[in-house]
Order: C-alpha cells, then structure tokens, then sequence
C-alpha cells in the first residue's frame, strides 16, 4: 500500500508539473500576443529576427533544392514596421554537368522566383503572433564588376497579404506564386538579369500615413 501511495503521489507531482509548464507557456504566448497587436515594434522586431535565426539553423526540408535551401539561410532582414518586413537575400545561377559538360541548366531569376516564393510564405505564415500585411523581398546575385565580386540586386517582390490568401502554396508552382505576389525585374535580349533598384519608400508607409519601422544594417543593401 506505501507503494502505491508514492506511486500515485509522483503522478500527481508529475501532472501538477505539466500543467504549470502549460499555464506559463500559454501566459507567455498570450503575453506575446498581446504585444503584438498592441504594436509593440521592439516585440515585432525580436520575434521575427528569432525566427529568421531559427531558419538558419534548422535542416532544410525534405524536398528542397539545395539552392532555394541557400537562398532562405542567406536572408537578411533590412526593415521593421508593425506590419511591414523588408528582407534581402541571394539567387545564384545553377550549373550541372550535362553531355560531359558542365552547363547553366538554371538562371538568376529562376532561383530568384524559387526563392521568393518560399520566403514569402515563411514571413506570411511561420512566424509566431506575425502577421504581416506586406513583406518585401529583394534578392541579389553576383556579378563581375572590373574584376571584382559585387552583389547587385536582380529582382524585388512587394507583396500584400491578400495577393498571398489567393495561392495555392502546395501546388502553385514557384514562379507563378512569385509573378503572382508582383515579382519586380528585367532581363536583356539575351534573357540575362539586369541591375535594378529595390527601393520602393511609398509601399513601406503604412495605412495610418506614418512610417516608424526599424531599419536594419544589411551588408547586401
């Protein structure tokens, strides 16, 4: 009979345990929420920066292209508002070896647009308590510049939650969910990327007229 006394004496301790692990981690979240969507910028800033951190380290998906893959550990998060993100990163064309050869079988923007599209869907939709109404996305290549490795940017996306609500993120392919979100870029007669600007300040200014975001250093700007 002691035995069983003690026994179901650590199952109570064991089970009065969990429930205050639940109760702090809910009264965390809902403090988090709170924040959040009482516009706490320092709050916003933290959560999304943990995140991106997060992806860096995290094993890339099952399925991923080892260049998109790249693309998303790269990202750099440029600017902050309540509920806008700026974030930068890098596409690099893709080579293979093809009839003994090794050749381009994929450009810029093509990893561009693949890129695009899966970071667009991580700012949307994995950050905890974010929820972005618009998220821009700038991604960059290298390019020789007098003998010198520059990083100029290639293509820039802004897009809008609604323009997101309306992709099918399973099926849809990458370069039509990028054209979708409103992909920004140009390309010369011979289908080669040319340098564009990615600065768009009237799409940062959020709907109250104001524009009190965090700007973040970024060695790709």
């Amino acid at each position: 009979m002691l035995g069983l006394g003690i026994g179901i004496i650590i199952i109570c301790l064991i089970f009065a345990f969990i429930g205050v692990v639940i109760f702090r981690e809910a009264f965390t979240h809902r403090f988090w929420q709170r924040r959040v969507d009482e516009g706490d910028l320092e709050m916003i800033t933290q959560l999304v920066q943990v995140e991106v951190q997060r992806w860096r380290t995290e094993r890339p998906p099952k399925g991923m292209a080892a260049s998109v893959w790249q693309g998303i550990q790269n990202v750099e998060v440029i600017e902050i508002d309540r509920e806008y993100v700026r974030a930068s990163t890098t596409a690099e064309p893709q080579f293979a070896l093809v009839g003994g050869e090794r050749r381009q079988v994929s450009n810029a923007i093509d990893e561009a647009k693949r890129v695009t599209a899966k970071l667009a869907e991580r700012f949307f939709y994995d950050i905890p308590h974010i929820r972005p109404a618009r998220v821009q996305i700038d991604c960059y290549t290298t390019v020789q510049d007098g003998g010198i490795a520059a990083q100029q940017c290639i293509m820039t996306t802004a897009a809008n939650r609604a323009d997101a609500a309306q992709i099918d993120w399973d099926t849809d392919p990458a370069d039509v969910i990028a054209e979708r979100l409103g992909a920004r870029y140009e390309i010369d007669s011979q289908g080669t990327p040319t340098p564009i600007q990615p600065d768009d300040p009237s799409y940062r200014v959020s709907t109250n007229g104001s524009h009190n975001g965090h700007s973040i250093t970024s060695d790709l700007r």
